[in-house]
């Protein structure tokens, strides 16, 4: 493969297969930006998503690489199409059957459904862009591929087990508003992993790992002195909100607030954000079913708000509700539009800071 581009825009799935396949990419691309999704909508937004990114930068070659994630015929012919108006390239490196319609259409689109997406992503780029050549990451791929495809009779296995368990349980950064940060946590647990894997005699590997888990976890999230895991999460994602609460912000009677998205702990991270971040009135977090969270530290009335805006209610400075007709989106920029837009239906006002 002749290496006409020179950036890429990585889309993936959401689980170990699908973050494995973009560990292994950023280790070899210096331009790159990562994207995941799981199936469904979000795909159609993500590749929107890329796209219009694309757009924005001049004089690129872009490639569009997507693993992990199968596309029905009309994606991908309406991928294709948008991707040509940009001059960019395609590559599609997966391993699900049910996208066998669409592959034997597209030259673009690589499907083997004897191996997991991350195998097959190692062995592309092995292939084509001399990666690997001490076989540093073969070991963590294999444990990926048995368990993606489910081979227990693999000596990895077992530490896949583990694998799985890993980035399934990673859920302490809300993956739409930090995706950025989420995708940095799960690449360095993966990477761990890595390291045990490659340091440890295998049949001692998956308990080594499993109780070192814990500690790396925190590892991550530690800055200076230790402290209980939510308390560092809390800290972490605080200092994330706090360098980008200008295009988080969002007013309701011209009180400001910030907006998060499913990022769960409302107690703990809303109240340390409004004690770090005395310009702001109110914290407010929404779930993918409308639900929402609010607090305050004493500078507005949150219940009140919430039985105006969501038919909820509670206490001054904790209070819960539900926004009517709610409309989801995996893009975060949507999602503190809708929501602004909600809030002016219902007597706020956006005042611009």
């Amino acid at each position: 493969m002749n290496q006409d581009f020179d950036y890429v825009f990585h889309l993936s799935h959401i689980d170990l297969d699908g973050y494995g396949c973009q560990y292994l990419s950023t280790k070899v691309f210096n331009n790159i930006n990562c994207y995941n999704a799981n199936y469904g909508t979000e795909v159609t937004q993500r590749l929107e998503e890329i796209i219009e990114d694309i757009k924005k930068l001049e004089n690129i070659k872009p490639l569009i690489l997507i693993t992990d994630l199968n596309l029905t015929t009309k994606e991908a012919n309406s991928l294709e199409k948008a991707a040509l108006k940009v001059g960019a390239k395609i590559v599609l490196l997966d391993h699900h059957a049910t996208g066998a319609n669409a592959a034997d259409k597209f030259a673009w689109y690589n499907l083997d459904t004897t191996k997991c997406a991350t195998l097959i992503t190692y062995n592309w780029l092995k292939e084509h862009f001399n990666f690997d050549k001490d076989s540093e990451y073969l070991a963590i791929v294999e444990a990926i591929n048995a368990i993606d495809i489910w081979v227990d009779d693999s000596k990895y296995f077992s530490y896949g087990r583990v694998l799985l368990g890993m980035i399934s349980g990673a859920r302490e950064i809300n993956r739409v508003v930090f995706a950025n940060n989420d995708r940095e946590y799960k690449y360095n647990l993966i990477d761990k992993a890595k390291e045990v894997l490659n340091n440890t005699k295998l049949e001692e590997a998956p308990i080594v790992f499993d109780d070192k888990l814990h500690f790396i976890k925190k590892d991550f999230f530690r800055k200076d002195k230790n402290d209980t895991k939510d308390n560092l999460v809390a800290t972490y994602i605080t200092d994330i909100l706090s360098a980008n609460k200008e295009s988080m912000s969002i007013t309701y009677k011209g009180k400001k607030g910030i907006l998060t998205y499913q990022t769960g702990n409302t107690s703990l991270i809303g109240n340390n954000f409004l004690v770090c971040n005395d310009d702001f009135d109110f914290y407010m977090d929404v779930n993918s079913r409308g639900g929402f969270s609010l607090r305050s530290n004493n500078k507005l009335n949150v219940s009140k708000m919430a039985e105006a805006v969501g038919n909820g209610g509670g206490h001054p400075n904790a209070s819960g509700g539900k926004i009517e007709n709610y409309k989801d989106s995996f893009v975060y920029a949507k999602l503190r539009e809708f929501v602004q837009n909600y809030l002016d239906s219902k007597g706020g006002k956006w005042v611009k800071y």
